[in-house]
């Protein structure tokens, strides 16, 4: 017995080199592969650190509100995230990316559900130049909620929940797809020429076209303008709202670096971490601008600017990161921080309210972005990004202007005065972020 239990240990020991081996053999990706993997990991990575993003503008809405009214900012941003996921899976990326199914081409998508791959790629020849369509799709999508999350921090105080989510679901289905077919989808805009490598306009201008209408329509807060002064309203918590700044420049690289859309080459993979250096380096002048610009202007350094400021940067170097250098990177971010600076007062004089500075960040940088393209690029145009600002511009304009009417209409946008004074925390969720502070 003892004799067969040791050969049958030698049998064993013979054997296990050689199943190494044929296990190796059979994990080893086929070379035409192996683009196709990396490509999908990138587009999987890089898709929940825009993900994470929904993370920083939940924080950074928090803190920037007033006490009375944080966990209302935090259910809009779970909400709408929610709401967006499902509207873009069930129209929105068919009708951004219709491939050869345009319902009128180049200018209006297809209409049907997202459909991903089958199980393990059964029966199918796959294209394995790009990426899963699981992963494209996520990617995306992250895009579309992150248009949605900049409209939130704009109205934020005073409009009601259900309207603003049903703008969302909105904007997630059609607005946002529409336009962005236009140029990603390879519309209109793409075959005139315009540049737009991660969405200065196609992402955050639209946000901010459609927080500016919804900001016109809604009105500023009570006592926020009163006998011709601007009355600050400061927000409850600045912690939060720096945590959310940082996690937003994180998530900010998987934005840029992302759009890169191919990890299958070394030179892909040197310009996905150009990318992130530039988009870095971005976000930083823009907080150093804003940082020294506030010190100048008013004497001490205004926090809340800093960290628009940052946020400035890194919309205004979206639309190219890639073509410029460490340098001009820098300066096209700090113009960013400096644009904050001076439109923030700017919408406070035109008796704009816009809660968390969003506007000035995100349409104001991301027009400024946008033109700046030809700066490094010589494949821009400046006439053709100027076109296709305004194009997108007066379409989400017009769009919005008649979603947010049509609900003002029917449903109203505004919560009542009393509300309002007591807090939306309590009268339309019936509970509040810090029951221990309450004033009751």
């Amino acid at each position: 017995m003892k004799r067969l239990n040791a050969l049958a240990a030698a049998a064993a020991l013979i054997a296990l080199p050689s199943l190494g081996l044929a296990q190796e053999a059979d994990v080893t990706p086929p070379n035409g592969e192996i683009g196709y993997i990396f490509t999908t990991f990138m587009f999987l990575v890089t898709g929940f650190l825009v993900m994470f993003m929904g993370a920083g503008f939940s924080m950074l809405e928090a803190g920037l509100v007033r006490q009375k009214n944080v966990t209302m900012q935090l259910m809009k941003n779970v909400a709408l995230f929610a709401f967006a996921a499902i509207m873009y899976y069930l129209i929105g990326y068919n009708l951004m990316y219709p491939g050869d199914g345009w319902s009128i081409t180049g200018i209006l998508g297809a209409f049907s559900p997202t459909v991903l791959e089958p199980v393990g790629l059964a029966d199918t020849e796959t294209d394995l130049t790009y990426a899963s369509v699981g992963s494209d799709f996520f990617f995306q999508l992250m895009f579309c909620a992150t248009t949605c999350s900049i409209v939130s921090g704009s109205l934020a105080e005073r409009i009601k929940l259900w309207p603003f989510l049903i703008f969302c679901i909105l904007l997630a289905g059609f607005i946002y797809p529409i336009e962005a077919s236009w140029k990603w989808g390879g519309g209109f805009l793409d075959e005139a020429g315009f540049l737009d490598f991660a969405g200065s306009t196609i992402v955050h201008s639209v946000g901010g076209w459609a927080a500016l209408m919804g900001a016109l329509l809604l009105g500023p807060r009570i006592g926020k303008y009163k006998d011709g002064k601007v009355h600050p309203m400061p927000g409850s918590n600045l912690t939060l709202a720096t945590l959310g700044t940082f996690i937003l420049w994180l998530g900010w690289f998987g934005f840029n670096g992302g759009s890169q859309l191919y990890m299958d080459t070394a030179a892909n993979v040197a310009d996905i971490s150009r990318i992130f250096a530039n988009t870095n380096t971005a976000a930083a002048g823009g907080a150093v601008a804003a940082l020294i610009l506030t010190q100048l202007l008013y004497k001490k350094p205004d926090i809340t600017m800093v960290l628009n400021g940052a946020l400035a940067g890194l919309v205004s170097i979206t639309a190219e990161p890639l073509m410029p250098s460490l340098g001009a990177a820098t300066l096209i971010g700090a113009v960013g921080g400096v644009l904050v600076v001076f439109a923030v007062p700017f919408l406070d004089k035109l008796k704009i309210d816009d809660v968390v500075g969003a506007i000035p960040v995100h349409l104001v940088c991301g027009i400024w972005g946008t033109l700046a393209v030809p700066l490094t690029n010589p494949d821009a145009s400046f006439v053709t990004q100027l076109y296709s600002v305004i194009t997108v511009g007066l379409f989400v304009c017009v769009s919005s202007l008649v979603i947010w009417f049509v609900l003002k209409t029917v449903m109203g946008l505004r919560v009542d005065e009393e509300t309002e004074i007591n807090g939306l925390d309590m009268a339309e969720l019936g509970m509040e972020a810090y029951p221990e502070f309450s004033k009751n």
